[in-house]
């Protein structure tokens, strides 16, 4: 969709009555010291916010220890005590579907085709489907003994860029030493080697747009998000299926074993689910404070917040727990559409303090035994070796170690269908999304239930706890009182009618905000006017919105609103600098944070400030922003409740399908804006919702027909949800309106202005009288 963009501040079209700060004496508000910073101030924030959120990361890991409560007087009265830390992790891995009752695999074999795909060395391998939740089936191979039962039952789960086939030996892509699913079958394991989702690039065919060069991965990840769910949580899933059969269908130990993103699932499922009795991770296992440069469908939001690899590490604990320092996978992926990331091999020295902190997280719980590293070449050699296969078939009850061969399994099919194999299983995935999304409308309505519209009193009380669910759960708030503000400013404009300042305030440490305010002239001493903040969209800068220089999707609304007398003030928004900006967010995620984290108190010290000018009316400062400010539109006052009235321009809409449909063609899976998407709206807040938090403040919408942001009836049905609660329920229509204009994506600023005349009580300087 477009946005307006800049990257470079063009100084054209300049007003007819304007000129710049160059032919100003330098001049500072009252009040404030002189403002001295030069060069790029809007690149200095963001990258004062990047060092800020790298430093909260760091802090996380020290932090973590408050939200458990861990019993150190027995492992059974531990294992009791973290509870509610399982639940915590599968809510945000998105473990949150039912799994199929009867996960019986099915042995997938075409009529008068041999059952089984391949012979190996005491063993028979099937190619099999079995039930997981709802549409989504796990697929991969099936290993069982010949000669005798079965020992145990293994989940043996290869990295995502490996086939179960290589990981058995049937294709070629795995050495022959690293085939961990063939050696522990050969030890007479009954194993299930799972199919995971790969990194390849344009697949994703069937949806409402040509496939998008973003990762298959990220593709299911970006719908699932937006949903409450992830990739990395159906996979798990499709694991624990696995599991419910072993336990269903025999009393013998289970395990699983993984490499890579296979080490990831595996990890991730033994700490959820206590039946798994031995876990091998091998090429995985790290510190996890540079998870914002992993591919962005390992993104799960507030993992840091609570877990580490560490922390997990005591959830398997005292269960047998094998961590092989290995070389991992290592690639860079360039954005092209999606997140850039790179995977790195964990160093043995990061994984041996990791593997230390877990150990006194639990102490004096005895981990000697059931934590166990095991490393070769300094912890570079290859994954599975015969010392970590060793360990977990003795930790499983084997009596020896498997005999290493060199027999690789007999292929009986000559075509495999790996391809047709993965794409049903994506198709599955996203038909999951789809449906999810679907319902997810009435989840909401139910989670917002509480709300009481019987008087606009009773709804300010009972909406309360939803604003506070939206700022900690959704939004992300970081627990710090803001700094005093030690304003800081300099005149830059001066036209007939207002003079402009840019301005700096302190937020926290290292996190200042900064933008332009606009004073008209012939204020009067002791007179206090309205004051309306004018947000710019992605890309932009404060200058964009005053009309000092051209920019059509602004048309300078702040200046014109100075022209009418009021006050204004244009913040400078995180969103600039592509990438910069992007990895923001992917730092602000895993410590249960957002953008808007960051961006919420910077516009709390903007208000707060303002209320201090001697010509300002605290009660009446509005806010208005386009496109991205649109977003900033509906996020920010819902929290921020000092703004009086919200106008969202050239961004309202139908917003988690906008980001979570493949049908849509308009939706965000198939665009750039990776940072965009924000975790578990879909059951909690759309646009209808925020809009809920603002009320009974007045709120509107500027819409114009020709806005590739979304199509008009899908503005229309979301905002027909708005206007029901104020018109039918809070019995308030005067206070919500949408303007509908024959236009494309920019400001309109007509039936805004109005809208502003009126809620804000003021008559303009255009040809009209003020009070």
């Amino acid at each position: 969709m477009p946005h307006p963009s800049r990257n470079i501040i063009l100084l054209v079209g300049l007003l007819a009555t304007a000129f710049v700060s160059t032919t100003l004496k330098a001049e500072s508000l009252p009040d404030t010291q002189q403002l001295e910073m030069q060069g790029d101030i809007a690149m200095q924030l963001v990258e004062g916010v990047d060092q800020f959120l790298l430093d909260e990361l760091e802090k996380s890991v020290d932090r973590r220890q408050a939200h458990w409560k861990r019993d150190l007087t027995s492992w059974k009265a531990h294992e009791t005590s973290i509870q509610p830390q399982r639940q915590q992790l599968a809510s945000i891995l998105g473990v949150r579907d039912q799994r199929i009752a009867n996960p019986t695999p099915n042995v997938i074999a075409h009529p008068g085709e041999e059952s089984r795909i391949g012979q190996g060395n005491g063993f028979d391998i099937y190619a099999i489907s079995w039930p997981a939740f709802g549409v989504v089936n796990g697929e991969g191979l099936l290993l069982v003994p010949t000669k005798q039962p079965a020992i145990a039952n293994v989940v043996a789960i290869p990295d995502c860029e490996i086939t179960p086939e290589q990981l058995v030996g049937l294709t070629e892509g795995v050495t022959p030493e690293s085939q961990y699913a063939r050696h522990l079958a050969e030890a007479g394991f009954r194993v299930v080697v799972p199919l995971l989702i790969n990194r390849d690039r344009k697949q994703f065919d069937w949806g409402a747009r040509p496939a998008p060069n973003i990762t298959n991965r990220e593709m299911l990840y970006r719908s699932a998000f937006e949903l409450g769910r992830g990739l990395i949580g159906y996979e798990v899933q499709k694991v624990l299926a696995a599991v419910d059969w072993f336990q269903q269908a025999s009393s013998t130990p289970i395990g699983v074993f993984g490499w890579g993103e296979g080490g990831l699932i595996a990890l991730y499922s033994a700490a959820l689910d206590s039946r798994i009795d031995v876990t091998c991770v091998s090429g995985y296992f790290d510190s996890r404070q540079d998870l914002w440069q992993e591919p962005l469908d390992r993104n799960v939001f507030g993992l840091l917040e609570q877990f580490g690899d560490a922390e997990l590490a005591t959830m398997i604990t005292p269960r047998h727990l094998i961590i092989e320092a290995s070389r991992g996978p290592e690639a860079n992926f360039a954005g092209h559409g999606g997140g850039p990331a790179r995977l790195r091999s964990p160093q043995l020295e990061s994984v041996q303090t990791e593997i230390t902190r877990a150990k006194a997280l639990v102490h004096p719980l005895s981990t000697d035994e059931p934590m166990q590293l095991i490393f070769s070449e300094s912890g570079t050699g290859g994954a599975g070796s015969a010392a970590a296969v060793e360990a977990f078939v003795i930790a499983m009850g084997g009596k020896s170690a498997p005999r290493y061969g060199n027999q690789l399994p007999t292929q009986f099919r000559a075509e495999l269908q790996l391809a047709a194999r993965h794409r049903r299983q994506m198709q599955q995935i996203d038909a999951h999304n789809q449906a999810i999304l679907k319902g997810s409308a009435q989840v909401r309505t139910k989670f917002l239930s509480d709300l009481d519209s019987s008087t606009p009193e009773k709804y300010r009380e009972t909406s309360q706890r939803y604003r506070e669910i939206f700022s900690e759960d959704v939004i992300g708030s970081f627990p710090y009182l803001l700094a005093s503000p030690n304003p800081r400013s300099r005149r830059i404009y001066e036209t007939d009618g207002w003079r402009g300042y840019e301005v700096v305030l302190d937020v926290f440490d290292g996190v200042f905000a900064y933008g332009i305010l606009l004073i008209p002239k012939e204020l009067k001493a002791g007179e206090r006017r309205p004051v309306v903040v004018c947000q710019h969209g992605l890309e932009g800068r404060p200058q964009d919105t005053v009309g000092i220089q051209s920019s059509h999707y602004y048309a300078g609304f702040a200046g014109k609103l100075a022209d009418r007398g009021y006050i204004t003030f244009s913040p400078q928004n995180l969103y600039i600098g592509q990438d910069k900006f992007r990895t923001l967010q992917r730092k602000s995620n895993p410590i249960k944070k957002t953008l808007f984290s960051t961006i919420t108190p910077q516009h709390q010290q903007i208000v707060n400030w303002l209320k201090t000018l001697p010509n300002v009316d605290g009660d009446r400062i509005a806010f208005y922003g386009l496109s991205y400010g649109g977003k900033t539109a509906m996020r920010v006052p819902a929290i921020v409740t000092d703004y009086c009235l919200s106008i969202c321009s050239a961004d309202f809409n139908e917003w988690v399908d906008k980001n979570a449909s493949t049908r849509n063609p308009r939706s965000y899976v198939w665009t750039g804006e990776y940072e965009i998407f924000e975790f578990d709206l879909g059951s909690t807040f759309n646009y209808a919702e925020m809009a809920a938090l603002i009320a009974p403040r007045p709120f509107m919408v500027e819409r114009g027909h020709h806005d590739g942001v979304a199509d008009d009836w899908t503005v229309a049905w979301e905002f027909a949800k708005v206007r029901n609660l104020y018109a039918a329920r809070l019995k308030l229509p005067d206070h919500c309106e949408i303007e509908w204009f024959n236009g494309p994506h920019q400001i309109n600023g007509v039936g805004t202005f109005s809208f502003l005349d009126r809620h804000l009580n003021w008559k303009s300087n255009a040809g009209e009288n003020r009070d």
